[in-house]
């Protein structure tokens, strides 16, 4: 095997893992194969990545900020008003949660087994940055009298849990349903009611 290289950085390391899941599935891709695609011995990465445990861990939250990068843009956002806001939030996720399952299904199936192993870190660090997102949208929104709402946080999480079917990837195999677009329109429109000020 070849020297470590000056450049293994552990974005890199990232990087080729995420080829050797796609490549070989979680239950088989191990460190050295890893190690293998990059070049260097499998004591090099365990030197960026403790455990491969911690490897895999960090895959993941790489994979799940790849969403919350998208969706922060639109929280930071002054405009849309925040009614709208929340809809682009939503429909950004279920967006980029459909790409996911539908772009390259092989690793989103992998990811599925990964999220199963990390969900008590990094899945559930993932859930909160998604509910603290969309709190601080409610939170405008209450703040600009848009919405009534007692608590910003627990609406955002009666929010986020009441979407689930266009965001858990455990019903991912519906999203391509017919009329499933119609029916996130019509969950908005019902939850948007429930959120506006009342004269």
């Amino acid at each position: 095997m070849a020297a470590t290289s000056p450049t293994l950085t552990a974005e890199r390391i990232l990087e080729v893992t995420e080829e050797v899941l796609r490549r070989h599935g979680p239950a088989k891709a191990t460190v050295v194969d890893v190690a293998r695609a990059l070049g260097v011995s499998h004591g090099s990465v365990y030197r960026h990545f403790r455990t491969k445990a911690a490897l895999r861990e960090a895959v993941s939250k790489r994979w799940l900020d790849r969403t919350t990068g998208v969706l922060a843009e639109i929280v930071a956002a002054p405009e849309p008003a925040p009614e709208a806001r929340v809809r682009e939030w939503f429909a950004a996720l279920f967006a980029a949660k459909r790409r996911k399952a539908f772009d390259d299904p092989e690793l989103f199936a992998t990811y599925s087994v990964l999220a199963a192993e990390a969900a008590e870190t990094v899945v559930s660090e993932h859930l909160a940055e998604l509910t603290g997102q969309l709190t601080d949208i409610v939170r405008a929104g209450v703040d600009a009298g848009a919405f009534t709402v007692e608590d910003p946080a627990t609406t955002a999480g009666a929010l986020f849990g009441a979407t689930a079917r266009f965001h858990d990837p455990n019903y991912a195999r519906t999203w391509e349903q017919p009329g499933v677009e119609q029916d996130f329109e019509a969950l908005m429109d019902l939850l948007m009611r429930g959120l506006r000020a009342r004269d």
